[in-house]
C-alpha cells in the first residue's frame, strides 16, 4: 500500500538526507555523536553548523519577508527530521526562534518584522523571554517591568528565567508589565536588540540544570533598568497578553506536532530491539503482548499526527477557531506521546535505561520528550483555556447542524491559503467546524460497507449531544481557574471526541490506495480512543495484524512510522 508522500515537502527529505544515517557511528549528526554531546550537556555543534548551512531559520520566516514559512503542516514535517534524532537540536537551534518569530509576524510593524527577518535569515537567534519561575504559565502575574522614563525611553527591570538561547540571542521578545494595575491590558511585548544593549545593565544567570534537553542553553537574565526606545513595543501598549495568546496558537499546534518525531524513533528503536531479541525460543515480537503494544503505539502515533495535521491546517483555513484547536492539539498530542513512550519503555525493560549500546538513544529521547507536556504551556493550562469556551461551542455548534468545515480541512495533501496572523482570535465565538462535522457524519449512508464504523460514529454523535446538554447551561463564571474537577473532565471528553472525529474525517478524505484510506488504522484509532476510565484493551486481531504488518514493512523499507511514511536516512 502506498504512503502519502505528498504530505512531506521536498525540503524535509533534503534535510533528512543532509543529516545522514542515525545509526552510522561516524556520522557527526548520528546517534553516537548526539549521545556524546548529551553526556557532556553540550549543544551538538556539528548539527548546528549543518542547520546553518541549510538555512533552517528560513522555515520560521514568512515568504513575504524572504522565508519559507508558507504552511504550518510543512514546517512541522521539516522539524520532525530534527526531533526524531535530537530534540535538543530541534528546540535549541530552531523552535525557540520560531516562538519569538510568530509574535513579531502577528504584532510587529514593518520595521520590526523586517529587522527580525534579517536576523533569522542571517542565521542568528531571537529568544522569547516570557518565563518567570514564580509565575509559570500565569502570564498575568508577570512582574518584569517596562517603566516609562522622563527621557521618553523605557526602563526594563526584573528577571527572566529558564529561557532558551537567552545568552547567545541577538534579540529577544520580552513580556513586560507596562501598567501596575491588574487586568488584560497591563502587559506589553518588547523587542530588545541585545547586540546594542548596555551590557552593564544585563547579568546572565547560570544555565538551569535539567533532566532532559541537556544540550539546550536554558538561561536567565537580570535586567537593571535597561533603556530601550518606546518604539520597541510590539503593537499598542498593553496588547502583550492578547498578542501572545493569539500568536502562540501557532506554536501550541506545531511544537507538539513536530515532537511526534521523538515517538517515531522511539518506536523504531523498540521494534529493532524486540525483533532481534530472542526470548522463549523465538523473537520477542512473536509474543502476543509485545505485538499488541507495538501495534497500539503505532496507532497512537498515527492518531497524534492526524490531530496535529488537521490542527495545523485549521490555522490556515479556520483561524478564528484556532484558539480551541491549538489547545486541543497541545493537550491530546502531548498525552499520546508521553504515554506511548512509557509503554515502549515497559517493553524494553532495563534496555530503556541504558546509556550505551543500540538502545541508548531511547533514554535520551524519553527525557527530552518530557517538556512536551509542560513546556511553552502546560496541559493543565490548555484545559483552563478551553473550559470557558465550552458553553458557547455547545450552544452554537454542538447542539445543531450547520457549522460545516472547509472542504480541504481534512484533505492533508491539498494546498492551503496563506497563514493570516491577523485573523487569529482570542475566542472561537462558538465556532467548531470539526466537532460540528459530526452532524453530517451521522448520516452514515456513505459507510454502508463498515457497520462497526457506522456504530462508532453514531455513538460519537450521541456523545456530542450529551456533552452539549451538559455544557450549554454552564456559565463561564463557573469555568475559571477555580472550576470544579468534574468541569475539567468535560474538556477531556470533548478533546477525545474531537480527536476521534479528526481521524474519521482524515480517513474519509484520503486518496484511494493511500495507507490512510485503509480502515484498519481508523479502527485502531477509534479503539484506542474509546471512552472509559481504563487503558483500552488489545486491538481486534485483524486490525492488529494489519498494523503490525505495516509497521514491519516500513521498518524493512526505511520509512517513517507517521502519516507521511517518508523515506528516512536510518
Amino acid at each position: 500500500m502506498t504512503t502519502v508522500k505528498s504530505l512531506a515537502p521536498k525540503r524535509a527529505d533534503e534535510l533528512e538526507h543532509l543529516l545522514g544515517s542515525l545509526t552510522d557511528p561516524v556520522n557527526p549528526t548520528g546517534a553516537t555523536a548526539i549521545l556524546a554531546a548529551d553526556e557532556r550537556a553540550e549543544t551538538l555543534t556539528a548539527g548546528e553548523s549543518l542547520l546553518h548551512s541549510y538555512g533552517l531559520n528560513a522555515e520560521f520566516v514568512p515568504p513575504e519577508l524572504g522565508g519559507r514559512l508558507e504552511r504550518a503542516d510543512h514546517l512541522a514535517e521539516v522539524m520532525r527530521a530534527l526531533y526524531r534524532r535530537d530534540p535538543a537540536l530541534g528546540l535549541g537551534y530552531g523552535a525557540s526562534s520560531l516562538i519569538a518569530g510568530v509574535t513579531l509576524w502577528t504584532a510587529g510593524d514593518e520595521r520590526q518584522s523586517e529587522q527580525a527577518a534579517r536576523l533569522l535569515l542571517d542565521g542568528r537567534r531571537i529568544a522569547i523571554a516570557f518565563h518567570e519561575l514564580a509565575h509559570g504559565n500565569d502570564m498575568t502575574g508577570t512582574e518584569f517591568a517596562a517603566t516609562a522614563a522622563v527621557d521618553g525611553l523605557l526602563r526594563l527591570s526584573g528577571r527572566k528565567e529558564v529561557v532558551t538561547n537567552l545568552r547567545r540571542a541577538d534579540a529577544m521578545v520580552v513580556l513586560a508589565r507596562t501598567d501596575p494595575r491588574p487586568g488584560p491590558r497591563s502587559h506589553s511585548l518588547v523587542l530588545v536588540d541585545r547586540a546594542s544593549a548596555d551590557p552593564a545593565r544585563l547579568t546572565d544567570l547560570p544555565r538551569f540544570g535539567t533532566v532532559g534537553m541537556r544540550g539546550v542553553q536554558l538561561g536567565g537574565l537580570c535586567f537593571d533598568g535597561l533603556p530601550v526606545p518606546s518604539s520597541a513595543i510590539l503593537g499598542p501598549v498593553g496588547s502583550g497578553l492578547e498578542t501572545a495568546l493569539k500568536a502562540l496558537q501557532i506554536t501550541r499546534t506545531v511544537l507538539p506536532t513536530m515532537a511526534t518525531g521523538i515517538l517515531d524513533t522511539g518506536l523504531r528503536i523498540a521494534v529493532d530491539h524486540l525483533t532481534e531479541r530472542k526470548l522463549y525460543g523465538g523473537p520477542a515480537t512473536d509474543i502476543p503482548h509485545v505485538r499488541s503494544v507495538l501495534a497500539g503505539v503505532f496507532a497512537d502515533l498515527l492518531r497524534a499526527e492526524a490531530i496535529g495535521a488537521v490542527g495545523a491546517r485549521a490555522l490556515h483555513l479556520v483561524p478564528g477557531a484556532a484558539s480551541v484547536y491549538a489547545s486541543a492539539v497541545k493537550f491530546e498530542v502531548s498525552r499520546l506521546l508521553l504515554e506511548a513512550m512509557d509503554r515502549l519503555a515497559e517493553l524494553l525493560g532495563a534496555h530503556f535505561y541504558l546509556r550505551e549500546g543500540p538502545t541508548a538513544l531511547f533514554q535520551k529521547l524519553l527525557r527530552d520528550l518530557a517538556p512536551v507536556g509542560f513546556g511553552h504551556i502546560a496541559r493543565a493550562a490548555c484545559q483552563m483555556s478551553l473550559l470557558p469556551q465550552l458553553p458557547l461551542l455547545a450552544r452554537r455548534t454542538w447542539s445543531r447542524p450547520g457549522t460545516e468545515p472547509p472542504g480541504d480541512l481534512f484533505a492533508l495533501a491539498e494546498a492551503l491559503p496563506p497563514l493570516r496572523y491577523d485573523r487569529l482570535a482570542l475566542h472561537a465565538a462558538g465556532r467548531d467546524p470539526v466537532a460540528g462535522s459530526l452532524h453530517a457524519l451521522a448520516d452514515t449512508s456513505w459507510a454502508t460497507e463498515h457497520a462497526d464504523l457506522r456504530t462508532a460514529i453514531g455513538d460519537d454523535h450521541a456523545e456530542l449531544a450529551q456533552l452539549a446538554a451538559v455544557c450549554g447551561p454552564l456559565s463561564p463564571v463557573e469555568l475559571g481557574v477555580d472550576a470544579r474537577p468534574q468541569h475539567y473532565d468535560l474538556v477531556t471528553r470533548y478533546v477525545r471526541l474531537l480527536s476521534r472525529t479528526v481521524c474519521v474525517q482524515v480517513w474519509r478524505h484520503a486518496d484511494p490506495g493511500d495507507f490512510l484510506a485503509d480502515p484498519a488504522w481508523l479502527r485502531a484509532a477509534l479503539h484506542r480512543s474509546a471512552p472509559g476510565p481504563h487503558r483500552p484493551g488489545p486491538l481486534p486481531t485483524p486490525v492488529e495484524d494489519a498494523l503490525f504488518a505495516e509497521l514491519l514493512d516500513r521498518r524493512a523499507t526505511g520509512r517513517s512510522f507517521g502519516l507521511a511514511g517518508r523515506p528516512l536516512s536510518v
